[in-house]
């Protein structure tokens, strides 16, 4: 069968229940792809008449705005300690270059670290968790919550379907290379995140006074 003809089976309620099980579970702050997901989603709805993309808007900003409370709620009971476990069962996601480099922000940008987070990669795993950890007031959170996620989302969504629109007939013939765009778009924007975290890190060490010696 061909690909196109497979995703033409694909029921739309799947792709919807996907988008945001896998966004919320990301913004929980769990590592997932979740921006791979929604774009490749949105290129789906752009070729694919039975999905709408208002409904994958509504359920991907539904999904980032649930699992980012329940990240706040878990990093409020769970507190420092939270961090520090999940820096040892997930080093390349929370180790301690990546949850300083997640500090920092948070100390620079306050409740609208939490909004901007939204749109950065690592940061959208960070930033419910951080933002109960550091005791942020809820009512903060949950404004820059609610807009981060709905700008983000709901912003996306828009933009890759209204590209897909215009690339249709491209698409419909080689609708997996859409796929792997939106792979290597997510992949790349995670490596540099990366880079800048390890950037942050050898900044802070160059900076870190040295002990004296004894004689």
């Amino acid at each position: 069968m061909h690909i196109q003809e497979w995703l033409e089976t694909v029921p739309a309620v799947s792709v919807y229940l996907l988008v945001g099980v896998v966004i919320g579970l990301e913004s929980l702050g769990i590592p997932l792809p979740g921006e791979i997901v929604l774009v490749s989603a949105a290129i789906l709805a752009a070729t694919q008449d039975h999905i709408d993309p208002f409904v994958l808007g509504a359920c991907a900003s539904g999904g980032a705005i649930i699992g980012d409370s329940i990240g706040y709620i878990i990093g409020r009971k769970g507190g420092q300690p939270l961090l520090t476990w999940a820096g040892r069962k997930f080093p390349k996601h929370f180790g301690p270059d990546h949850v300083a480099m997640a500090e920092a922000k948070f100390d620079k940008w306050g409740m609208w670290a939490v909004f901007f987070g939204r749109f950065v990669a690592l940061l959208r795993i960070f930033a419910g968790p951080l933002a109960g950890v550091l005791k942020m007031p809820y009512w903060k959170f949950l404004i820059a919550n609610v807009l981060g996620g709905i700008v983000w989302a709901g912003g996306t969504t828009a933009l890759i379907y209204s590209v897909g629109i215009v690339a249709e007939p491209w698409l419909k013939r080689f609708s997996w290379l859409g796929l792997v765009a939106a792979l290597l778009f997510g992949v790349g924007s995670f490596i540099v995140m990366k880079r800048r975290a390890q950037k942050a890190a050898a900044e802070r060490e160059a900076e870190a006074p040295v002990p004296a010696t004894v004689d």
